[in-house]
């Protein structure tokens, strides 16, 4: 934490610069401690030095990782596996984690709090070991399927449940639904009382280390603001919050409890949830859009959540207002990694487009996104819904929405690799001497493969319905959610309305590009053979003629370049993979939506992968969700990239995300910016769902991958998140590079 002198008076700005620094700090210790970190920035901080354990442990997708565990913590398991399970062992466990969580406050910011280990972390048995999981493992195996049997989280909550009631008023809904249910409802219940027991004892005593630190501060600037800050904690351990700066301290200790949790990110409607405590507070002359951009800066400085800044109401109306504006400028301040999402559209305050690409240009640093709400909208309404509903769907995950409190959905958790399903259809194809191999043939082998893939995530998420409740319940977001106090019943466990569980097509190009290939290559032009193709890949490419015969099948006009064959083949398999997700519900009647997303996936799905006929070797990546592969035409034509995903969004209410890259020198050409504006907006206008936009010099990012430390502050949008660059593994770093330097 910074310390000043008490004869320095520190403005916003300073303020901003310190806490930024502050930041960078606490990310590069971690970086030294932990490791590469693929994934979203969070914003943890490790514990202090001696109250820190580091341990070697295994990721559940099998990878070698560093935890950072708190020293002398002990979970109490309740069962012989060593393993915590059911509601009531696991909220006590994390209450008891909370009790004992170091108390974090930095003077110089406005609110207090911070997270500094992963409840996660302690699970190390995901599952009862005798519980039967049937064929599913073997199913799943086949496929290579990512598949989320006990997955967590990636639904969205409602916080204006908890900003009504506060937390000792959701304290006292536990206790009276408790008492309604009886003792079959008990462990449940003792589940949900745990946690906010625990969270409570921890706002308490942030407040009252507040209040110590107040009475030896020098500084009378910091001495006030730390006053200010004991006071506020110590209101909200029960009662709800009156103020703009209580709603964001309230806001920031559920989103930092949940995410330590289980690492939920889900922010949802955040202008939306501030607005009522803004306009109260500025008509009483209480709250300046300075000191509210602040404000809301330390909720960003602290969790990386997922939020959505504008788009319609249940009735139409846009609800861009001046929060809207607020939040935008100061995530654009504090210019640190952040995911929030800018809506895009026709009946949307178009000025939030162009600010957003303002700030892109401005702060080269991946953020805002920008989303394609109205046809999420309408996608949604296509599985049965009325528009009213779809509406309120939010902004709330790295590609996906949700009904804020009332729909459970999963969504990218689910991933079926194209490349895989494409993998086990041609060698199926190529062992039957009976069958005279073609791309007719592949494509049969190919759809049906698809269809059982799909067919085994649906008996996953059915499996997960039943069971996840007894393993690791969703505690942290069934508090604000819209029926699992009221019912007894956990989120995973029909205590929602809305079950549509989201599942994701991932290597669409490498699919693409790979029938395309097979088509031109063999039966169109006869340059090669089916045999000769499959020994070149069982080879991965090697031998005298690897090579060659590698890039003469990368060299086909690919997806993306425009009415090409792989453009159709694309088309092709995404319809296919629509059908196969819609033509019924789960065994148990549950709705699926299909989406095109790989996440940061790209690199463990394509080590799992052999060499592909579009020329990519064994083991590289995948492509790249529903973007086509860097480098798939030579003058990088953003329009054309901007045409083919539009052409493949499935259309039902989740998102085909448009990754693109572009130099920060379109700023200083004659209508630049505007050009990039209309870019964007056409994409959206096409049909497209979600742009996630780096602005990068391509120079500084070469530079950057060969020496992280040069440039530790460069920010980069990975995919759906952003992260700090020198954070990401050089594998990972790898992939960020091609994309931005052949397609910038």
């Amino acid at each position: 934490m910074a310390s000043v002198s008490s004869a320095v008076a520190l403005d916003y700005r300073a303020r901003y610069r310190a806490l930024r620094d502050t930041k960078l700090a606490q990310t590069q210790e971690k970086q030294r401690v932990v490791g590469s970190m693929d994934h979203d920035d969070w914003g943890m901080i490790l514990p202090p030095k001696d109250r820190r354990e580091i341990v070697e442990a295994i990721s559940p997708s099998g990878m070698p990782i560093t935890d950072v565990l708190l020293k002398g913590f002990e979970i109490q398991p309740n069962h012989p596996s060593g393993g915590f399970f059911g509601p009531k062992a696991v909220g006590e466990n994390f209450q008891a984690l909370m009790e004992a969580h170091p108390v974090y406050i930095d003077p110089l910011g406005s609110l207090a709090g911070g997270y500094m280990v992963n409840y996660s972390s302690y699970r190390k048995v995901s599952h009862p070991p005798e519980m039967d999981l049937g064929d599913l493992p073997e199913r799943i195996e086949r496929y290579k399927l990512a598949a989320p049997l006990f997955g967590q989280q990636h639904f969205c909550q409602d916080m204006a449940i908890g900003l009504e009631l506060g937390f000792g008023g959701l304290l006292a809904k536990v206790r009276t639904y408790r008492q309604q249910h009886g003792p079959d409802k008990a462990d449940f219940y003792d589940g949900l009382e745990a946690v906010l027991l625990g969270l409570q004892n921890w706002i308490g005593r942030t407040a009252e280390a507040a209040q110590d630190m107040a009475e030896t501060e020098d500084s009378p600037q910091l001495r006030q603001n730390l006053t200010e800050m004991a006071e506020m904690n110590a209101w909200l351990v029960e009662q709800p919050p009156r103020t703009f700066r209580e709603a964001c301290q309230w806001i920031l200790w559920y989103l930092i409890m949940a995410r330590m949790y289980n690492g939920s990110g889900s922010g949802g409607r955040l202008d939306v949830l501030l607005t009522p405590y803004y306009e109260r507070d500025v008509a009483a002359g209480l709250l300046t859009d300075e000191e509210a951009e602040f404000h809301v800066a330390n909720i960003l400085l602290r969790d990386t959540t997922y939020l959505q800044l504008g788009g319609p109401d249940e009735t139409g109306r846009d609800v861009t207002n001046r929060v809207s504006y607020i939040i935008l400028e100061a995530a654009h301040k504090m210019g640190i990694p952040n995911n929030v999402g800018v809506s895009v559209g026709e009946n949307v305050d178009p000025g939030l487009l162009r600010r957003g690409v303002e700030i892109q240009f401005e702060d080269k640093a991946g953020t805002p996104k920008f989303l394609g709400i109205a046809n999420i909208v309408e996608g949604f309404i296509r599985n049965g819904f009325d528009i009213e509903l779809a509406r309120q769907r939010a902004y709330a995950g790295c590609h996906w929405f949700a009904l804020p409190g009332r729909e459970y959905c999963l969504n990218d958790c689910a991933k079926v690799n194209l490349a895989i399903v494409f993998e086990v259809a041609f060698q199926e194809l190529m062992a039957d001497s009976d069958v005279e191999p073609s791309v007719a043939a592949l494509w049969e082998r190919f759809s049906a493969h698809l269809q059982a893939a799909v067919d085994t995530m649906a008996d996953v998420y059915d499996f997960h319905v039943r069971h996840k409740h007894e393993v690791f319940p969703e505690l942290a977001l069934d508090l604000c959610s819209y029926g699992p106090i009221e019912r007894g019943l956990d989120a995973s466990a029909h205590g929602v309305d809305f079950y549509n569980f989201g599942l994701d097509a991932a290597a669409l190009a490498t699919v693409a590009d790979s029938f395309a290939a097979l088509e031109q290559r063999i039966e169109q032009e006869g340059r090669l053979t089916w045999d000769k193709v499959a020994a070149l890949l069982d080879a991965n490419w090697g031998g005298p003629e690897g090579e060659r015969a590698r890039m003469m099948m990368h060299s086909i006009p690919r997806f993306g370049s425009g009415g090409s064959q792989a453009d159709a083949w694309a088309v092709q398999v995404t319809r296919r993979f629509i059908e196969a997700v819609k033509a019924r519900p789960t065994p148990d009647g549950h709705n699926m939506i299909p989406g095109h997303f790989s996440w940061a996936n790209t690199i463990p799905m394509g080590k799992q992968t052999g060499a592909t006929p579009n020329g990519r070797r064994a083991g590289e990546p995948i492509s790249h969700g529903a973007n086509p592969d860097p480098g798939f035409r030579r003058d990088g034509a953003p329009s054309a990239m901007a045409q083919a995903i539009a052409s493949v969004q499935c259309g039902w209410g989740n998102s085909s995300p448009m990754q693109l890259e572009l130099e920060p020198g379109l700023a200083r050409d004659e209508g630049g910016l505007e050009s990039v504006y209309h870019l964007l907006k056409t994409h959206i206008d096409l049909g497209g769902t979600q742009i996630n936009l780096n602005v990068m010099d391509a120079d500084k990012v070469l530079e950057a991958h060969k020496d992280p430390s040069k440039y530790p502050d460069l920010v980069v949008r990975v995919t759906g998140f952003s992260a700090y660059f020198a954070s990401l593994s050089p594998e990972f770093r790898q992939i960020v590079v091609d994309r931005i330097i052949r397609e910038s």
